[in-house]
C-alpha cells in the first residue's frame, strides 16, 4: 500500500507538510508507524525542520544516519544553507548509486533545477514509481519552461489515478494560474479551502490565495491574505516577495521599497530579484544604442 494514499498511515503528515504546516509535521507522532513507514516520516521531519530556517539542526539531527534518504536530507540543508557547491557535490555521487531511491529524486531534481540543469532534473524525476511530489516537481518545472501543455498533460495523467490526492489539487491549480480564464477561479478555490480551514491554515497557503486574488483582480483581498501570512510569518521570504509585487500594483511606492529592502537583506539572491536586475541590465544595453538627438 501507498503509504501516502488516502489509506495509508503517512497522509496526515504528507499532507500536512505540502501545505505548509512545518510545525505540525515536526510535532507528529511517528511512535505509533510501521517499520517500513520509519524513513519517510523521518525525512519529512527534517524537511519541515529545513523550512522552517533550521537548516544547520536538520543536519545535526541526521548525522549519525545511514543511507541514501538521509544523504540527500544532509545535501538539501546544504543547499538551503547557500553551501550550493558542496550540495551539489552531494547529489551528483548519490545519483551514481541511488537514482531509484524517491527521496533522492525529490531533493536531488530541486537542487539540479535550481542550478539550471533542466534536463537532468527532469530525467531523474521521471524515474519515479507513481511518487505524486516528482508529479508535481516535473509540473512546476514545465510551467518554469512556459511549457503549459506539458505541465497539463501531467497533472491530467495523474489525476486518472490520483483524484483525491492533495498534491494532484495544488498542481492542477498551478498550472489553473498559467492557464487563466475559469481556472483562475478554480485555483482560488482550492488556495482558499487550504487557507481559511483551521486544520490547514499556513502562511503558505495564504500566500497562494494572495496570488489567485491578484490575478481575479482582488487586490483588497489579496493584501488582506498576504498581511495574514506576513502577521504569521513576518520573516516569510515568499511573502515578502509577493508583497513587493502587490504593492507595486496597488501604486503604493513607500511600502513597496520597504518590502524591496527587506527582501534584499533576508535573501539578496531572490528569483525576483534576480530577475529585475538581470531586465534592467537588457534595459540600459537598449538604451544605450540610442542618443539623444539635440536639436539646434
Amino acid at each position: 500500500m501507498d503509504p501516502f494514499s488516502a489509506e495509508g498511515e503517512l497522509l496526515t503528515v504528507h499532507n500536512a507538510f505540502h501545505q505548509g504546516q512545518y510545525q505540525a509535521v515536526l510535532d507528529y507522532d511517528t511512535s505509533s508507524l510501521s517499520q517500513s513507514n520509519a524513513i519517510p516520516a523521518r525525512v519529512l521531519r527534517l524537511r519541515a525542520q529545513i523550512a522552517t530556517g533550521d537548516a544547520q539542526g536538520a543536519i545535526s539531527n541526521s548525522q549519525k544516519e545511514k543511507g541514501p534518504d538521509y544523504t540527500a536530507v544532509k545535501a538539501f540543508a546544504q543547499y538551503s544553507s547557500a553551501d550550493n557547491a558542496g550540495a551539489t557535490k552531494q547529489i551528483e555521487q548519490l545519483l551514481e548509486s541511488s537514482s531509484e531511491n524517491a527521496t533522492v529524486q525529490i531533493l536531488g531534481g530541486i537542487i539540479l533545477q535550481a542550478n539550471g540543469r533542466t534536463e537532468e532534473a527532469l530525467s531523474l524525476l521521471s524515474k519515479h514509481q507513481g511518487n505524486l511530489e516528482a508529479i508535481a516537481l516535473i509540473t512546476q518545472i514545465h510551467l518554469q519552461q512556459n511549457r503549459t501543455d506539458l505541465a497539463l498533460k501531467e497533472v491530467s495523467a495523474a489525476r486518472k489515478w490520483a483524484q483525491d490526492s492533495l498534491l494532484v489539487n495544488i498542481a492542477e491549480s498551478w498550472v489553473g494560474m498559467r492557464v487563466g480564464g475559469d481556472s483562475y477561479q478554480s485555483a482560488f478555490y482550492v488556495f482558499e479551502e487550504m487557507a481559511q480551514t483551521p486544520s490547514s491554515t499556513s502562511s503558505k497557503s495564504l500566500i497562494s490565495q494572495a496570488v489567485s486574488e491578484l490575478h481575479l483582480g482582488r487586490l483588497p483581498e489579496a493584501e488582506a491574505a498576504l498581511n495574514q501570512a506576513l502577521q504569521n510569518e513576518p520573516k516569510d521570504i515568499e511573502a515578502i516577495a509577493n508583497a513587493v509585487v502587490l504593492a507595486t500594483i496597488m501604486g503604493k511606492p513607500t511600502e513597496q521599497q520597504q518590502y524591496f529592502e527587506d527582501l534584499r537583506k533576508r535573501q539578496s539572491d531572490h528569483a525576483l530579484l534576480t530577475d529585475l536586475e538581470e531586465k534592467s541590465s537588457l534595459f540600459d544595453q537598449a538604451a544605450a544604442k540610442y542618443s539623444a538627438k539635440v536639436s539646434s
